[in-house]
């Protein structure tokens, strides 16, 4: 790790920002959010994360999908305002969460997360994002559109091959020069719509973004409570991909700095986003890909991303290049990443010798991949819902505790 150039630390920094660019700036157009913002707040927020957590977690942080929903319909009947509020609430519930982990001790948390949980719902992560990878591919209704086939396969291929090159270049960066061959091909073959680079700034933030950072938060009982509750259906998912980061990098993040810390600086970090404007923060699963696909773990490629996603949300003209990258070129990376997730999970269970011999680990495995792979989501009050991710895991945590230890 030491060996390897700032030059090229850079370069996989770009990498970290391809990854995690598509998602972050989805949940804003899905919401009616300000996507510069999104981008802008990501950057901010990983970096807070990483000073709360003594900067030692190779973790970037982007916008949650869980709030998609609530958002939505808080920004339609109440404005920004009432948003910014309900965020920053979520952000606070985040915080407390993280004193209550404090005086109990990981231990305690952890005994309610061992293995044969963390393992299956790892791989459900995974497993519940490979439509999206499929359907980004071009994969829809059954059939293959054939020029984005090929786009996604080119991007592919690349990335499996450079992958395969033992100590080069190619190895380090496969991401970044994946998504070049399949840009530059997509390009060839006349999709990429270059209209977001003619209509962007050349550096700074628009009028309309000023204006939204200055909204100031109003507090209101519906948009607080339609938004700032759902932090505790996410606790479950920070758990599960501060697990996965752990697995991923070889160390135990709930012993140091501990989980504590972790949620600690996803809330601080969601804090600020709410008073920007810009979504919830979460930690993100498709950057954990990247670490297992380059093998370098070092978080100072991950701060050195998020200060490329600041610049980029700064610099309009070099951020709107990201933003025509065609889909089918961001579906081939999403598939060996989402794939690579599910692949952590089998790792969890096989590195602590889980025999599955035994009904006790039948059975919450495969409630677990059933109930999280077969439900989507559901609904509880108005726009708030469960997804089925966790449901699985609540699922897994309770029989965990409640199943003899000898079936």
């Amino acid at each position: 790790m030491d060996s390897i150039s700032g030059k090229t630390k850079y370069l996989l920094g770009i990498q970290h920002v391809l990854a995690m660019f598509g998602a972050t700036v989805l949940v804003p157009f899905l919401t009616g959010l300000n996507p510069v913002l999104a981008l802008f707040t990501a950057g901010i927020g990983t970096l807070i994360f990483h000073q709360v957590t003594n900067k030692i977690v190779p973790v970037f942080l982007g916008s949650s999908f869980a709030f998609i929903g609530a958002i939505s319909l808080v920004l339609k009947n109440e404005g920004l305002a009432s948003v910014k509020a309900g965020i920053i609430g979520a952000g606070l519930i985040y915080v407390l969460m993280s004193f209550v982990i404090k005086k109990f001790g990981v231990k305690r948390v952890q005994s309610f997360f061992p293995p044969i949980v963390i393992g299956p719902t790892i791989m459900v992560i995974g497993l519940r994002l490979s439509p999206v990878a499929l359907s980004m591919a071009g994969y829809n209704d059954g059939k293959f559109d054939n020029q984005s086939l090929l786009i996604s396969l080119s991007v592919i291929v690349t990335m499996v091959i450079s992958s395969m090159l033992k100590n080069s270049f190619f190895r380090l960066m496969p991401i970044l020069i994946s998504v070049t061959v399949g840009y530059t091909l997509a390009a060839i073959m006349g999709v990429v719509d270059y209209t977001a680079i003619e209509k962007a700034n050349w550096i700074g933030f628009s009028s309309e973004t000023i204006d939204q950072i200055l909204t100031i938060p109003t507090f209101s009982l519906s948009g607080f409570f339609a938004i700032a509750p759902i932090a505790l259906v996410v606790f479950i998912e920070h758990i599960g991909d501060i697990t996965t980061n752990g697995a991923v990098v070889g160390k135990n993040f709930f012993k140091k700095p501990g989980i504590h810390k972790t949620m600690l600086g996803d809330g601080l970090a969601t804090i600020i986003a709410g008073f920007f404007g810009g979504p919830a923060n979460t930690t993100y699963g498709e950057n954990t890909g990247v670490l297992a696909v380059t093998k370098v773990y070092d978080p100072a490629v991950i701060r050195i991303a998020a200060v490329f996603a600041i610049l980029l949300s700064l610099i309009g003209k070099v951020g709107a290049v990201l933003q025509t990258i065609p889909v089918p070129v961001m579906g081939g990376i999403s598939i060996i990443l989402f794939g690579m997730i599910a692949a952590v999970g089998v790792r969890t269970l096989i590195s602590a010798k889980l025999d599955f011999g035994h009904s006790r680990n039948l059975i919450i495995a495969a409630l677990i991949f059933v109930l999280g792979i077969g439900i989507k989501e559901v609904a509880i009050y108005n726009t708030i819902s469960v997804s089925g991710l966790t449901i699985a895991a609540l699922m897994g945590v309770l029989l965990n505790k409640l199943l003899p230890k000898d079936i």
